[in-house]
């Protein structure tokens, strides 16, 4: 008898919200508790908090107001604990942290209807999410981005993801939050680095989707750079709105094939945060990589002068240092086997996401090396004289 094969094929819709507030845990905000009723409405829901150490310190009632805030609604909110845990790349560095995280899943009896509410900046929620996502084969996630780094990018995706063998992300899961929310107040204790660095994902997304975007932080390089609230809102809202649209419409949400125009400026970040001992945050090394990328994109006739010098200077005018820190020729070497390492990541063909214009994206599959090199040389003598 002929067995043939058994053909299956489903489809599973995801669906979350970015939702944006202030004051969340405050006793008269109703966001967190509608959030929690709408999934379950009967009974009171299992919390586990998991706290940025920084997040904590930077804001010492935080872990009162949760606590409290959820023992004033016992009928829908059953906290069990609120771990606080270093932040910052360490943490997807080392497996202590995962484990940590799984143990307090694990001890506090937390099941596939209950939540794990993580606080903090984009390196802790990629941590906890991985975590999340391989406990009970998936628990439900609540993002609490605390960073505008987080907030306008690496929280409102639906990857999560840890370091191992000295490769950003090696191990990680496509899984969705249940949802996302963003408290401007988070922003207010920010270093100015951190407040800086985010921008970066907004620049990368502004620069391969919308020329309009791009300008209007041209326009405003000075209000960001002081701090000012209103078009760090308006950035961070644009910035999120296009990630997820892409997610969304771009017909790739869990990243089959070879093209990731939001990696722009990422194959070399990446590496630099590495060669740097993560010294540098994550989008500063993003900002290096855009210009870094435009810079070759200039070299090969992508772009023109004038457009080079345009996004150089827009960064420069936020407060972004562009120059790469590559001492030898050895180091150069070793920032560009990180192509290589990011086909490798791909899974196959090399796709590298360039711009040949403001807005415009354009994807090659095959780099230049001696072209590279002369962009990383161009840039850097740049920087220096300027």
């Amino acid at each position: 008898m002929e067995l043939k094969p058994i053909k299956q094929s489903f489809s599973v819709q995801y669906d979350y919200q970015l939702h944006f507030t202030k004051d969340l845990f405050h006793k008269e905000n109703p966001l967190f508790l509608n959030i929690i009723k709408n999934y379950k409405d009967h009974e009171p829901v299992k919390l586990f908090f998991v706290v940025d150490k920084g997040v904590a310190e930077s804001h010492p009632l935080l872990l009162k107001k949760i606590s409290s805030y959820c023992a004033g609604h016992p009928r829908h909110l059953n906290f069990t604990q609120s771990l606080v845990i270093d932040g910052g790349e360490q943490s997807k560095n080392h497996s202590e942290y995962i484990d940590l995280v799984l143990r307090g899943i694990n001890e506090n009896a937390i099941c596939r209807h209950s939540f794990v509410v993580v606080v903090g900046g984009g390196a802790v929620i990629d941590m906890v999410g991985y975590a999340a996502a391989i406990a009970h084969r998936g628990v439900k996630l609540i993002r609490i981005p605390t960073t505008v780094l987080s907030q306008n990018d690496s929280a409102v995706g639906v990857k999560n993801s840890v370091n191992i063998f000295k490769k950003k992300n090696f191990l990680g899961t496509f899984a969705p939050p249940y949802a996302i929310i963003n408290d401007s107040d988070f922003l207010a204790t920010l270093e100015q680095r951190d407040w800086i660095a985010g921008i970066a994902e907004a620049i990368k997304v502004a620069l391969i989707k919308d020329r309009e975007f791009f300008q209007y932080i041209a326009d405003n390089v000075l209000a960001l750079k002081e701090r000012k609230l209103e078009p760090m809102q308006y950035v961070i809202y644009k910035c999120a709105e296009m990630h997820m649209q892409h997610i969304s419409q771009g017909g790739d949400p869990f990243e089959s094939g070879s093209s990731r125009p939001l990696d722009f400026g990422h194959w070399a970040a990446h590496k630099l945060e590495f060669m740097t001992n993560y010294e540098l945050r994550h989008g500063e090394a993003v900002a290096k990589g855009i210009a870094l990328d435009v810079t070759y994109a200039q070299l090969i006739g992508l772009i023109t002068p004038d457009e080079l010098n345009t996004i150089l200077e827009v960064m420069k005018a936020i407060g972004f240092d562009l120059s790469l820190p590559l001492a030898s020729e050895v180091e150069v070497e070793q920032l560009l086997a990180g192509i290589e390492e990011f086909r490798e990541h791909l899974g196959g063909q090399l796709t590298i996401t360039l711009i040949s214009g403001l807005g415009e994206k354009y994807d090659v599959h095959e780099i230049d090396m001696s072209k590279m090199k002369q962009a990383i040389e161009h840039l850097n003598h740049q920087m220096a004289v300027k």
